[in-house]
């Protein structure tokens, strides 16, 4: 584990101010204590000579004001430090939540939420032992055994030699025995993540597996998993208690000879009292501070661990940017203008085979198309494509004209009206729900797009009405009335280019039916993709003119609609 990962000032400008003030106090209890051991030197020495307590009395006073700057340097240093891995945390969090945005739902479609969960939660507030504790401890042992040993050196420069040729004997030990922790850290870290993301997975699909009979299952599998990871604290533990016995043998043995050879010299007289006292004083204070950034180093670690991988996700390069044409190129009306895709392929670093190969279609405004397939043919990705969620492998998409990746992919979204498979609803009123995409919309607007989308009678008979609150996910209503919320915001955002991605999947017959029949009035004057398992029923219940495009294995093979013959697409 690095001291201070240089990455960190670069994400969380708090991070560089708390390591200057951590170096400012370093320095100020560098002084403080060989000041401290000079003056109980002194006072010690000047006792023994038997002098009356006035002599004493400016240099205990002296004394006094010393101990209390340690312990004002110690609480502020803790202070300001607790304090800077706050705004560091948050930093950090804004930072992640950012990157996150940026990367787009293509990242995050191969990122379990737990996991993302436990690190910008539990993982960083473990920062906290890393500011305020190790960071400190660690500046402290740069500074003060290099101070402490300069000064022995002047006073006495055999102990001097003593001192420098045992000194690197601490941290040597602690590489040997940190190098371990380490791994056993970042094992710890990984397991914690894991559980987090498992139990979070678990906890969305308990309905899913309370009535599939899987709960029993899961469970033994969290408390696999929980064994792994308390195992593995277990095993950091007993390498802290170890790596702690053994900085404290080593300086203790250190101290012990350096306070041998300086009583055998007092004793014959080749040292001074004084002296003798004050490099007595002096020598634990050169070990202590390595001993403490050695114990701290252990309760650092997770937080370091956590700190890594969040830096990690910072660094990720983010998708292509757009060309400086961007920002003089208009943005196409898809109300009149239409889209042509010419030979795109989309390929993903994990598949073998292309998503989409050499898909070439025109979509028409006012336009409406079926395009189905079976699973895994391409139909999500050409979504994907058209949402701007992906970017094209090769090829090249046009909106009247103009290269989609000359258009900034906020204003083309601002056209576009999507409805999910699984539309997501947040923690919030229904109101703020269905404003989603339009949050500047009246409370009047939002009435009459759920009405459209024949939502508003389940919604005024929930307690509250559009005011009434949804828990994550919107458990609490059925997967048709969810549906109906998602096309209440795509009938609230009026867009041109509608996209449905298998909006009835989950309903029964009846269910599906009148979904269709709202799809319907909301296909009225806009372009429609509708992706669909059932083009035939699709296309005679709400698509009657619709063209069906089929998609296999990424390729476009079947170009045809419902009252004419398919044809052949060339490859």
């Amino acid at each position: 584990m690095r001291a201070f990962d240089p990455r960190l000032p670069r994400y969380a400008r708090a991070a560089a101010g708390a390591l200057l003030v951590t170096i400012a106090f370093g320095l100020a209890a560098t002084g403080l204590v060989l000041a401290q051991a000079g003056l109980l030197a002194h006072a010690l020495a000047t006792a023994a000579r038997g002098t009356g307590p006035a002599a004493l009395a400016g240099t205990l006073l002296a004394l006094g004001a010393v101990l209390a700057g340690r312990a004002v340097v110690a609480y502020g240093g803790e202070v300001t430090a607790l304090r800077a891995a706050a705004r560091v945390k948050s930093q950090l969090r804004r930072g992640l939540t950012a990157k996150a945005l940026r990367l787009g739902p293509s990242w995050l479609s191969g990122q379990r939420a737990g996991e993302l969960t436990t690190l910008a939660t539990t993982g960083l507030d473990a920062l906290d032992a890393y500011f305020a504790r190790y960071l400190p401890q660690f500046v402290l042992a740069c500074l003060v055994p290099l101070a402490v040993l300069a000064r022995v050196s002047t006073a006495d420069w055999l102990s001097g030699l003593v001192i420098a040729v045992t000194l690197p004997l601490v941290p040597l030990f602690g590489v040997l025995i940190g190098g371990y922790t380490k791994s056993r850290t970042q094992r710890q870290w990984r397991l914690l993540a894991t559980l987090g993301g498992h139990f979070l997975d678990v906890v969305e699909g308990l309905p899913t597996l309370k009535a599939f009979g899987r709960a029993r299952a899961q469970a033994d599998v969290i408390k696999a998993v929980t064994g792994e990871h308390r195992t593995a604290t277990m095993a950091t533990l007993r390498i802290t208690f170890l790596s702690a016995l053994v900085l404290e043998l080593t300086a203790a043995l250190a101290t012990a000879l350096v306070a041998v050879e300086v009583g055998l010299r007092l004793l014959a007289g080749h040292i001074g009292y004084e002296t003798a006292l004050l490099v007595l004083l002096l020598t634990p204070e050169a070990y202590l501070p390595l001993r403490n950034a050695g114990a701290q180093f252990h309760a650092a670690a997770a937080g370091a661990a956590a700190a890594q991988s969040a830096l990690d996700i910072l660094d990720l390069p983010l998708p292509p940017a757009q060309p400086p044409a961007a920002a003089a190129a208009g943005v196409a009306d898809l109300r009149s203008a239409p889209i042509t895709l010419t030979d795109v392929v989309l390929s993903y670093p994990d598949r073998s085979a292309p998503a989409l190969d050499g898909v070439s279609l025109t979509i028409s405004a006012g336009d409406r198309i079926v395009l189905t397939g079976p699973n895994g043919a391409g139909k999500s990705s050409l979504l994907a494509l058209l949402l701007r969620f992906r970017e094209p492998t090769s090829g090249r998409i046009d909106a009247g004209g103009t290269d989609l990746n000359a258009i900034p992919a906020g204003e083309w979204r601002r056209q576009i009206a999507w409805v999910p498979q699984q539309p997501y609803l947040f923690a919030g009123t229904v109101a703020a729900n269905i404003a989603l995409g339009e949050p500047e919309a009246t409370p009047t607007a939002i009435r009459r797009a759920a009405r459209m989308a024949g939502a508003e009678d389940f919604i005024d008979a929930l307690p509250g009405g559009f005011g009434a609150r949804l828990p994550e996910r919107g458990l609490t209503l059925s997967a048709g009335q969810r549906q109906r919320l998602a096309l209440a915001r795509a009938f609230l955002r009026d867009a041109p280019l509608v996209l449905l991605d298998e909006p009835a999947a989950h309903l029964d017959p009846a269910g599906a039916r009148q979904l269709m029949a709202v799809i319907e009035t909301l296909m009225v004057g806009r372009t429609v993709v509708l992706v669909s398992h059932s083009p035939a029923r699709a296309a005679a219940s709400a698509l009657p003119a619709a063209r069906v495009l089929r998609l296999d294995h990424g390729r476009l093979v079947q170009v045809g609609g419902p009252a004419q013959p398919a044809l052949a697409a060339s490859p």
